[in-house]
């Protein structure tokens, strides 16, 4: 089926593991089904590609399409393997984009995100399977390979009977659980290229076909011990990166979830019917009842009620609508009925170019480099050309000295062979595998225990590279809940509870929070827009807006969200209300501060509102009514200027731009769409521990960096040797093991790191 479902690749991908996916055989589709257009007048085509691991393999792909005539957008979001490509109708076919990715050496099909979670599943068990195969077999082989270590005096005919056993273990073992190295180092060479791979691969068959050939020949030294060691060493690193990086980011998917999955049409003769909301027309007329969530953008066409648009704007009071106004997809209507009318299908709603906005920004950290992706990419040439150097100059070296007058003896094919195959072992990749996954592992196993849940495999080393902190504030600086702050008359308070009972509006939930439990008034009916009213002991009774409840009452100036509240002939009582900061807000910010971070605060509430959180955090610099698309403008324009921002935010409306940011982090009170697009999710109600999460990532990439230094080290020391003949395929292997033990202890260092003051 080629062209459609095409082949995986991790050429060039430091730890490429593509997990195969249907036969190449199946059914093929017609790709011209699954083309869109868009607003700019292009087709659009959806592809989820597999085998795509790095930064560059986003722009090896994306640079193979962009190349192609009529191509004007090639978009791989790295995490969800998701491919947009946008072209000129007529002047390329879909299939064309199918056949160029299968020349690159990739591997697609129209995207299912079912599908893309199912084979990150299914590549996550096959890792786990492969790694206990390895470490069963190599615990089994160390009881038949100890004897032959430790026992000078054996017999031939028993030491041979060992190997035998040991071979019966290892070879099957070793052959399975080599699968992730052989496939990705195979799609890699049909791709005409190499990867960190080749060499492992090559080491697993060349050490077992020297160890079958010695114990055939009832050899001292056979190494079936020592691949099946390699292997489960290897192993562990490859599952540790692959549970780091398993925690991509879902927050497109989880940002749409959001919409409303039913709507409430109103056909032409007034009759309403439950449709699904992905087949909401443009024109439709909707009912909205209260509590219910806007399926799609549209205009209010009937009914006063006030919309809840906090998740989308940030701002706190609940908006007042009116016939003719704007409603967004995702808005939550809280009073009375409305009749909207659709100006957008679900697929273009708000809600949904928010998420389109979290791609890009998913995909420009995708970009990012990992330090061990950088080692990685100096590893494949060094080794190739080491071990054939090795094995040249053993095997034709002599006669080549013999020729220029040197007396020098043959080696032979078996100790040219062998002593390229100890090169090959003692520069395998463990210690670099595990150089940088160990350390994230013991630095976010230490961090969990703070309440600080890091999300992604790189995002420790992102953090680290961290010069500027930008908050949003509702939910995030502040608590997320007005708290009545004005003081009360205890009999007031109660009698003002008692309308505020029957109203879903936030600043009557918070009134009757502080008034404690109590009765509701019998008779009180909610004004859509205003407030409520109703009657207390014969006297009428207002509670809401200024205009509504207290007309004629001065405005105070400071910018409060308040309530009025009137009682007959009374003097109007006002009940002022604020978003409270985070207990330890302006400690966080002075402590951001003094490593040397520049502080910002965006947010789509009001202004008075924003500065008087900002000052109150010690923050000079804010923003207030910042669109959610601002807010990523904001973001872009940071890194544009060279910056490294880490955005600390909790709403839907700071969704896309915590996905543009360098790295980003959430409340655990966030919501979902928000916490998936955050590399880190803070689980308490502190923001403290985003501190020492920073401290700590600064630890954990100067450990990683002592562990890449080790790993070079210790390759420039053990190669030379090996290539000299010095170390048997056996010494290489445990020099090898012991490599990765070093590591592992240095990345333990990690829980006993002190945090900066």
């Amino acid at each position: 089926m080629a062209g459609l479902i095409l082949e995986p690749a991790a050429a060039g991908c430091p730890s490429g593991l593509a997990q195969p996916l249907p036969a190449d055989d199946a059914p093929a589709r017609d790709l011209r089904a699954f083309v869109r257009g868009d607003a700019k007048g292009h087709d659009t085509l959806e592809l989820m590609v597999t085998g795509a691991k790095c930064a560059g393999c986003i722009r090896k792909i994306e640079g193979g399409l962009l190349a192609l005539p009529g191509v004007a957008e090639a978009r791989l979001n790295l995490s969800t393997g998701r491919l947009r490509v946008a072209w000129t109708p007529d002047l390329i076919a879909p299939q064309r984009i199918a056949d160029t990715l299968t020349a690159l050496g990739y591997r697609a099909q129209p995207f299912d995100p079912e599908m893309a979670q199912r084979n990150v599943d299914a590549e996550g068990r096959f890792l786990l399977r492969c790694l206990a195969v390895a470490g069963f077999a190599a615990m089994n082989i160390m009881m038949f390979s100890a004897p032959i270590w430790f026992g000078e005096d054996m017999g031939d005919g028993t030491r041979t009977l060992l190997h035998w056993i040991s071979a019966l273990i290892a070879i099957p073992a070793a052959l399975y659980a080599a699968q992730p190295f052989f496939r990705s180092a195979w799609t890699a060479l049909k791709a005409r290229r190499a990867n960190m791979d080749v060499p492992i691969s090559l080491a697993v068959f060349l050490t077992l076909g020297m160890s079958i050939a010695e114990t055939l020949q009832q050899g001292k030294h056979a190494y079936f011990d020592g691949i099946t060691m390699l292997l489960f060493f290897l192993l562990i690193g490859r599952y540790l990166d692959h549970k780091l990086r398993e925690k991509a980011r879902t927050a497109a998917r989880e940002l749409l979830a959001l919409q409303a999955v039913a709507a409430s049409r109103i056909d032409a003769e007034g009759r309403i019917e439950i449709i699904s909301a992905r087949d909401i027309a443009v024109g439709d007329r909707l009912m909205l009842a209260a509590g219910d969530r806007a399926p799609c953008d549209g205009v209010i066409e009937g009914g006063l009620s006030e919309l809840d648009c906090s998740m989308l704007t940030g701002e706190t009071t609940p908006v007042p609508t009116r016939i003719g106004d704007k409603i967004l997809a995702g808005s939550i209507n809280l009073t009375q009925k409305l009749t909207m009318r659709a100006t957008a299908v679900s697929e273009n709603s708000a809600v949904a170019e928010l998420a389109r906005l979290i791609e890009v920004g998913e995909q420009g950290r995708g970009r990012y480099v990992r330090l061990a992706d950088r080692a990685a990419a100096l590893y494949v040439p060094v080794v190739h050309s080491l071990a054939a150097l090795t094995f040249l100059g053993w095997f034709i070296g002599p006669a080549l000295l013999r020729a220029v007058g040197f007396e020098v003896a043959d080696a032979g094919l078996r100790v040219a062979l062998l002593n390229a195959i100890a090169v090959l072992i003692i520069t395998c990749p463990c210690a670099l595998g595990l150089a940088v996954p160990a350390v994230q592992v013991v630095s976010t196993g230490r961090l969990f225990k703070r309440g600080v849940l890091v999300k992604s495999g790189d995002a420790l080393e992102r953090l680290a590279q961290v010069d500027t902190v930008v908050f949003d504030k509702t939910g995030t600086l502040t608590l997320g809940r007005p708290r009545l702050i004005s003081e009360i008359a205890p009999d007031v308070l109660a009698a003002a509870a008692s309308l505020a009972r029957v109203s879903r509006h936030p600043l009557s939930r918070a009134l009757v929070e502080a008034a404690g439990p109590g009765v509701a008034c019998a008779d009180a009916v909610e004004v859509p827009g205003s407030g409520v009213e109703g009657a207390i002991g014969g006297a009428r009774a207002r509670l809401g807006r200024r205009g509504f409840a207290a007309e004629g009452a001065s405005d105070s100036g400071d910018g409060a969200a308040e309530l009025w509240f009137t009682l007959g002939e009374a003097p109007p009582t006002r009940f002022a209300f604020e978003d409270a900061l985070r207990p330890d807000a302006a400690t966080t910010v002075a402590a951001l501060k003094a490593r040397g971070m520049e502080v910002e605060l965006i947010s789509g509430d009001r202004p008075a509102a924003v500065e008087a959180a900002a000052r109150a955090a010690g923050i000079e610099h804010w923003r207030a009514h910042v669109a959610p698309a601002d807010k990523t403008v904001r973001l872009q324009e940071l890194r544009a200027a060279g910056r490294r921002p880490l955005m600390v935010g909790d709403g839907l409306n700071d969704a896309a731009a915590l996905a543009a940011a360098h790295v980003s982090a959430s409340p655990g009170t966030a919501v979902e769409a928000s916490q998936a697009a955050s590399d880190l999710v803070l689980q308490g109600a502190e923001l403290a521990p985003l501190v020492e999460a920073i401290d700590i990532a600064k630890a954990a990439k100067a450990r990683a960096v002592e562990n890449l230094r080790f790993s070079a080290l210790y390759n420039i020391v053990a190669a030379p040797l090996a290539a000299a003949g010095f170390l048997t395929p056996l010494i290489a292997a445990a020099a090898m093991s012991g490599s990765s033990l070093i590591v592992t202890l240095n990345a333990l260092r990690m829980q006993f790191a002190r945090a900066s003051s």
